[in-house]
């Protein structure tokens, strides 16, 4: 699957990834392999000085954030879309995105239902998809359980 995302896919991807990198670091000890992983996803994303600096990030200071409900969702819908990127699909990326997303506060399943849709777009037969609007509707399936 090729994909193309436009700039504010983009900078939500970036956003996250911030966010998950703030929640590593913040632990007092991060395992190597989450580590090879974060990394992993900044060189997939080609991450510049200037993206950091445009992010308004100091490493030293990254503090993880917890955004709003539906903000939360979108998060996690652009980590898992951005580690179908490469259509390498590894268990630590999965486990990396899965930690991400308890510790935003929703149970283990959502990472892999999310990725199931990913996965399957190729399948969809619409054209265009509603990125916004297919997370509103995880979003109401996960309030609804």
């Amino acid at each position: 699957m090729n994909l193309i995302l436009d700039k504010e896919h983009i900078l939500s991807v970036k956003t996250s990834y911030f966010n998950i990198v703030a929640l590593f670091l913040g632990q007092e000890k991060i395992e190597s392999r989450f580590l090879r992983c974060l990394l992993k996803w900044g060189f997939q994303m080609g991450l510049s000085p200037e993206d950091l600096a445009k992010a308004d990030v100091d490493l030293t200071h990254l503090q993880f954030s917890h955004p709003d409900k539906i903000a939360k969702l979108e998060s996690i819908y652009h980590l898992v879309y951005m580690i179908y990127l490469d259509e390498v699909v590894e268990d630590v990326e999965l486990e990396v995105a899965t930690i991400y997303a308890q510790q935003l506060g929703f149970r283990q399943s959502v990472v892999s239902d999310l990725f199931k849709s990913i996965a399957t777009e190729v399948y969809d037969e619409a054209e265009e998809r509603n990125v916004r609007q297919e997370v509103l509707d995880f979003l109401k399936l996960y309030e609804a359980e």
